[in-house]
């Protein structure tokens, strides 16, 4: 074991009012209309991600989306009828209009028509997208292949359609025939909210980023060394001593769900068509259960809550009868309270990283009564791979995080442990989930500049995330020797793990050390990474290839940003060109006759920027970089920091400093030529870059556009 290694159907409907249209004028779609000549060539298929299975841009006229198009679902059911609220509910803040939902029987014109009445063949996730200039029509075997459906759909309008407000422009949809399902019916991704706490709204934001790339499993790592994370009405100690630490953070009160924010979150995953999958770590990863009930330590006595970053290498006392009585009882209570609040079919058990000195008759033990809990509650047993080395119910299914170097080892004398366990969870018939940590945890760096995570699996470009198969994944490196066939591959899944979600995350933090909000790190961590996995999962393998893939990616910068997604700006990735930008490159930025610089030439984090008299310093120089949203980070020379809002403030006279660039909006700039020079604002605040007087030393700060000089520079 590698104990610095690891980490570290039903659409609940959406409130509408149904209205039946007059069934006038019933034509389809996708039908052509010899009113108008179709074009000659087709348009270029649009970026779609995960890549469909069938994608085709054909000749004619694009669709135009109207104040008066109507949202028309050929269905009475409620679970259908609510994929029609979200769609228009979604399009709703960027295009300004409210599109009306209608029942109806058959095809309007000039109208986004859902249709759950196709054929069985396309399965629970399938779906068909036919668009011409009389509208759109989507078609499934179900509201679940609908809701997947208007997930392209909606990559098919501009970027622009995913801003939270008004966007000024046409909405148009290329003429396109698509069809697709999945490759693999589990797509999850999971999330750590035991060592760094996520809110509700935190989680519902990851579940809404995770769902537009067909992303249907949400695993929530409930609890572990830095936190317990689920109330237990039986067990209240568990949220009120078990909770009050995370990773780094000691003291919180509410660090924790309870049984009305768990509701919450697994009825909006419901609206999403994502199951929540409970994970309750066991037999080690247990120290914020032994800080709540001494009875499951062998010396009785209540452990001191952990707030630190590694594994604490914990276990619950399994040796001694009345120990191992107490952890039945306390297991049984757990798992049906669980159970309970959880209609998804699986609750994982962890299983991973249990202490050297567990005996395996301990270990079996604690297998046997845990598995035993959750099948009398009629659940799936879900475990990390390591559960395999112990006898599991039938249908069991197992989540393999191992890397290259475990496979290295494979068919040699010197197997590595987690091989054996992988071979021993194979040869009991159990079927897994591919979550390779070089491959698909998202907690890795992405290279040596990653403000935050870790490296021990190594750096995980986007490449590295993408160019991997799950049929293989278990097999030597060059792809002999699979111990799991691909009969057994039930899907793949994300890992976000959260004990080091700082800036500087290589060493331990200090006084100094910038915290990112938890959905800050989410989305540097897992943007432009999980839509990689999510197409893996999705995806033909014979459809994948790596450069197709970056271009594509790419094109979804502008829809992150649109978004308020803060993803980091990846290297290997094709984002949209800047050539023609104009200001890339390195410039001095005057106001007032001053130079925009650091002062002292400091390279100090946090250090406030000024203004000063030019003296052609490279503190007073900066590079502009280019987004692919037309906003720029500026790099200061002398210390290769860029400027920043000070802990993204959002107030008028919030400090302008400079940070470890990060690629967030606080860090980024829109830059607008106006009469005598230019304005610069920020991309979160949208404030503007504004020194306090002329006078040397005047401070740099943030405020409200105004008349003020003082707010317009000259770049040179």
């Amino acid at each position: 074991m590698r104990w610095s290694h690891r980490r570290g159907r039903r659409l609940v409907a959406l409130s509408s009012v149904a209205v039946t249209l007059p069934l006038t004028a019933m034509l389809s779609p996708a039908a052509a209309a010899p009113a108008t000549p179709a074009a000659s060539t087709p348009t270029p298929v649009a970026a779609v991600v995960p890549q469909p299975v069938s994608q085709q841009a054909v000749p004619g006229t694009e669709f135009t989306l109207t104040a008066a198009t109507r949202i028309a679902v050929l269905s009475k059911d409620s679970a259908a009828m609510g994929v029609g609220t979200y769609l228009s509910e979604l399009l709703a803040p960027a295009t300004g209009f409210d599109l009306r939902v209608v029942r109806t029987t058959k095809a309007p014109d000039k109208a986004v028509v859902l249709d759950p009445n196709g054929p069985e063949e396309l399965g629970p996730e399938g779906y068909t997208i036919s668009s011409d200039k009389n509208g759109v029509l989507v078609t499934a075997y179900g509201a679940q292949g609908l809701f997947r459906g208007v997930q392209t759909l909606r990559q098919l309008l501009p970027a622009a359609v995913e801003s939270r407000t008004r966007q000024s422009r046409a909405w148009t949809i290329a003429p396109t025939k698509i069809s697709d399902s999945p490759r693999y019916e589990y797509r999850g991704v999971m999330l750590d909210v035991a060592r760094r706490f996520f809110s509700v709204a935190e989680v519902k934001r990851y579940i809404d980023e995770a769902a537009a790339y067909k992303i249907n499993k949400l695993q929530l790592h409930l609890t572990d060394d830095q936190g317990w994370r689920i109330a237990i009405d039986a067990l209240p100690n568990l949220t009120k001593v078990g909770a009050s630490t995370q990773s780094g953070f000691t003291g919180g009160t509410d660090w924790y769900y309870t049984a009305a924010d768990y509701k919450e979150i697994v009825t909006y995953a419901g609206s999403r068509f994502m199951t929540v999958v409970p994970e309750i770590d066991g037999p080690g990863h247990t120290w914020a259960a032994q800080t709540s009930v001494p009875e499951l330590r062998c010396d009785n006595k209540y452990a001191q809550p952990y707030s630190g970053f590694d594994v604490k290498i914990s276990l619950f006392c399994l040796g001694e009868q009345k120990q191992k009585d107490a952890t039945k009882s306390f297991l049984q209570t757990v798992i049906k309270a669980v159970a309970a609040l959880t209609p998804g079919p699986y609750i994982h058990l962890g299983g991973d990283e249990v202490p050297a000195a567990t005996t395996s008759e301990q270990y079996d033990s604690y297998v046997r009564t845990v598995t035993d809990a959750t099948t009398a509650e009629k659940k799936t047993v879900m475990g990390w791979h390591q559960l395999g080395q112990s006898p599991l119910p039938a249908g069991s299914l197992l989540q393999y995080w191992g890397e290259d170097e475990d496979r290295e080892t494979i068919g040699t004398e010197n197997e590595a442990p987690g091989i054996r366990h992988l071979r021993e969870g194979a040869a009991q018939d159990a079927k897994f989930i591919m979550s390779p940590s070089d491959h698909a945890y998202l907690d890795m760096k992405y290279d040596d500049s990653t403000p935050y995570g870790l490296d021990w699996s190594g750096f995980v470009p986007v490449q590295r995330s993408y160019e991997w198969d799950p049929e293989t994944v278990t097999g030597k490196l060059d792809g002999t020797g699979v111990i799991v066939p691909a009969r057994k591959v039930a899907g793949v899944a994300a890992a976000l793990w959260a004990d080091r979600a700082y800036q500087g995350s290589g060493s331990l933090p200090n006084a100094g050390t910038h915290w990112p909000e938890p959905h800050e790190y989410a989305d540097f961590m897992s943007f432009p990474r999980l839509p990689a996995i999510a197409e893996v999962g999705w995806s033909p393998q014979s459809a994948r290839d790596w450069n197709n893939f970056r271009q594509r990616l790419g094109q979804h910068g502008p829809r992150w940003t649109a978004a308020g997604i803060e993803f980091f700006a990846a290297p290997d990735v094709a984002w949209p060109s800047t050539a023609g930008s104009g200001l890339e490159g390195v410039h001095t930025l005057t106001v007032g006759g001053k130079a925009l610089g650091v002062p002292g030439s400091s390279t100090a984090s946090r250090t406030q920027l000024t203004t000063s008299g030019p003296g052609g310093g490279s503190e007073q120089k900066w590079s502009f970089t280019r987004y692919n949203d037309g906003t720029y980070a500026l790099v200061n020379q002398a210390s290769g920091l860029c400027a920043d809002v000070n802990r993204g403030f959002t107030s008028a006279g919030a400090k302008i400093i400079q940070w470890t660039c990060t690629g967030n909006t606080n860090q980024r700039w829109t830059i607008t030529p106006v009469s005598g020079g230019y304005t610069i604002a920020s991309a979160k605040t949208k404030l503007l870059l504004t020194t306090a007087s002329a006078a040397d030393g005047a401070l740099v700060t943030q405020r409200a556009a105004s008349p003020n000089t003082l707010q317009k520079w000259t770049i040179d």
